[in-house]
């Protein structure tokens, strides 16, 4: 490691700290508009306490990182990338957060976040998930139509490595972008299996995956059925064209099942819920200023017929506020079990040399006021997914006990 890398690292990293402070400086002012001097005498002073504990501070910081780097010159076996070392220093400071959605992305990262949002991308096809509690990151959803299926990946695998290195407690973008890669090569994903007593190696071709986030059928008795795997930018016009579509086939009542489905973009839910609400409120966020942001329906596409919504324990985020949604206007059934509970908000916020920052920013709430962060969305009609469904890719539908029992309560609302 170069020093004169760290140590223009470490001057950028001091500039940024003064810089932050500099930043939080405020202004008080009485309400009848004069500046309020005294007051302003007692934040000048209390600014400039705060400034000489923030210096000594700095210097600690500085002291210590110049400390490890010499014991890293000294001690260090391999040689070590100055890129790395960065990138691993920005991703500490958000880990110290102690938050588990918040994160920093390297270049690759974030081109792979934005590749996966857009819908299309250069993968195995199969949607993960990640269990913020263990670390554990596992497929929810190997694609009928991807090279995961192909080699025999199922629902609740755990993705133990990737290329040989282990994954878990890593952030689930960056275990994403390891997966992804040139169309035509292969990755080799080490899988543990309930039941296997040894792990399973796979070597998985990569190749252009269209995320099917929408699809739609007509099930017997003019039921539409509408299956919503994530909330992307493709997903509200896709939503919109299946009803259009069901509607055209004569539907009398309509199942969204959104079941596995770990969420999405805000906006895409919102424009969605707008295509089935009444005029009013469809969710609203909160800052840590009490700022309030709400996202409301124009009521012009109130869907006005049977309504079921299948849910369960990954049905997360976007698919929450959809499901908290439509409880909260009475606007159909939801059936299933109770949703996973994450109930914040997070932004994407790009940095100028192409990497980027995601950190929680605001806690979400139905149009009723409830905050489902670690409760999440409990079902009008509890159903459970029998045990021997489990592990199936592919559940056909008179086998769905949960679909089944959608079903039997839409022809009941029909026949009213």
């Amino acid at each position: 490691m170069k020093n004169k890398f760290l140590s223009g690292f470490l001057s950028g990293l001091a500039g940024a700290l003064i810089i932050f402070t500099i930043a939080l400086t405020v202004f008080v002012v009485r309400p009848d508009g004069k500046d309020d001097n005294a007051g302003l005498n007692r934040i000048n002073n209390a600014e400039a306490a705060t400034k000489t504990e923030d210096e000594e501070y700095q210097k600690k910081v500085m002291q210590k990182i110049k400390k490890i780097e010499t014991l890293i010159n000294h001690y260090y076996l391999e040689d070590v990338s100055e890129e790395a070392i960065a990138d691993g220093i920005y991703k500490g400071i958000l880990q110290s957060l102690g938050d588990p959605y918040s994160t920093y992305y390297t270049k690759a990262e974030y081109k792979s976040l934005m590749e996966s949002s857009s819908g299309i991308y250069c993968g195995i096809g199969a949607t993960v998930t990640k269990d913020v509690s263990t670390g554990i990151i596992s497929i929810v959803t190997p694609f009928v139509t991807g090279p995961a299926y192909e080699v025999g990946i199922l629902p609740g695998d755990i993705i133990y490595k990737v290329e040989g290195k282990e994954v878990t407690g890593f952030d689930l973008t960056e275990v994403v972008s390891r997966i992804k890669g040139k169309e035509g090569t292969k990755v080799e994903v080490t899988i543990i299996r309930e039941g296997e007593s040894d792990p399973l190696e796979f070597s998985i071709p990569r190749r252009v995956v269209e995320v099917p986030t929408i699809s739609y059928e007509m099930l017997d008795g003019k039921i539409g059925y509408i299956t919503i795997t994530e909330f992307d930018e493709v997903t509200a016009q896709q939503f919109r064209d299946a009803i259009t579509e069901l509607d055209k086939q004569g539907q009398k009542g309509l199942i969204i099942d959104i079941r596995n489905n770990p969420g999405g973009l805000l906006n895409t839910v919102s424009d969605m819920l707008d295509r089935m609400l009444p005029k009013g409120l469809i969710v609203y966020t909160k800052d840590k200023y009490g700022n309030r942001e709400e996202k409301k329906s124009d009521g012009k596409e109130e869907f006005n017929k049977p309504l079921v919504v299948l849910i369960n324990g990954r049905s997360a985020s976007a698919s929450e506020i959809f499901a908290g949604a439509i409880q909260d206007y009475e606007k159909g059934t939801i059936v299933g079990t109770t949703s996973f509970g994450k109930g914040i908000v997070q932004s994407i916020i790009p940095l100028q040399d192409g990497t980027a920052i995601k950190v929680t920013v605001s806690k979400y709430f139905t149009p009723k006021g409830q905050d489902i962060h670690g409760v999440g969305i409990k079902p009008d009609v509890t159903v459970e997914l029998k045990d021997e469904l489990k592990k199936k890719v592919v559940i056909k539908k008179e086998e769905d006990n949960q679909l089944q029992k959608a079903i039997e309560i839409i022809k009941e609302k029909i026949e009213k």
